[in-house]
């Protein structure tokens, strides 16, 4: 990144970080949790069941490589790489962004996984359902308010989602094309447009 655009990354981290209340803190917090999505995950993989049955696992093989890519990308391989302190390890942030309940993630923070891989899902099921479920675009609300938790609790500039959704959109994609390619037949009784 040029000085610049680090500038401006840093000064937009600061506004949208400082979008907080007391009300908000705790729900942010729990909706970057992984464990709370598992009704939403279970839900989206019932989906899956359902259109597919005995086929379902050639599904569940392209939803697994998406974000097994995205997660390894942006963690093993980005994050040690770019070697870019997270703000709340910044220490000329020390004392004035808003963290919530001491948290403030591993060091490192170019790109976010959360980004990548809340992406990459949003990303996989938007392609496998599109012309199935009206509204599927919708997955991408929620890939986005995840992610900007992340802001929100100081861990994350908006450079780390933004690159992490780009990439989480690019493993989605593979994902999905490796799904076409092991080439699953939808249900015939359950694959009918809502």
């Amino acid at each position: 990144m040029t000085d610049e655009l680090i500038r401006l990354d840093k000064e937009l981290f600061l506004f949208l970080n400082g979008l907080h209340t007391p009300a908000l803190d705790t729900v942010m917090y729990y909706m970057s949790k992984t464990f709370v999505w598992i009704p939403f995950y279970a839900a989206l993989l019932y989906l899956i069941f359902k259109n597919y049955r005995v086929q379902s696992w050639k599904v569940v093989i392209g939803i697994i490589l998406a974000v097994t890519l995205a997660d390894q990308f942006t963690s093993t391989l980005m994050k040690p790489w770019f070697a870019r302190l997270r703000p709340s390890h910044n220490p000329e942030f020390e004392g004035v962004i808003h963290l919530v309940n001491g948290y403030a993630g591993g060091q490192y923070g170019f790109a976010s996984s959360h980004a990548s891989d809340t992406f990459a899902v949003a990303m996989f099921f938007f392609m496998l359902f599109r012309h199935t479920y009206k509204g599927m675009a919708a997955i991408f609300a929620w890939a986005a308010l995840v992610t900007y938790t992340r802001i929100y609790l100081g861990v994350h500039y908006p450079a780390d989602i933004l690159t992490g959704a780009l990439i989480g959109i690019l493993t989605g994609y593979i994902g999905y094309r490796t799904t076409q390619y092991l080439n699953p037949s939808p249900s015939t009784a359950s694959h009918t447009s809502q």
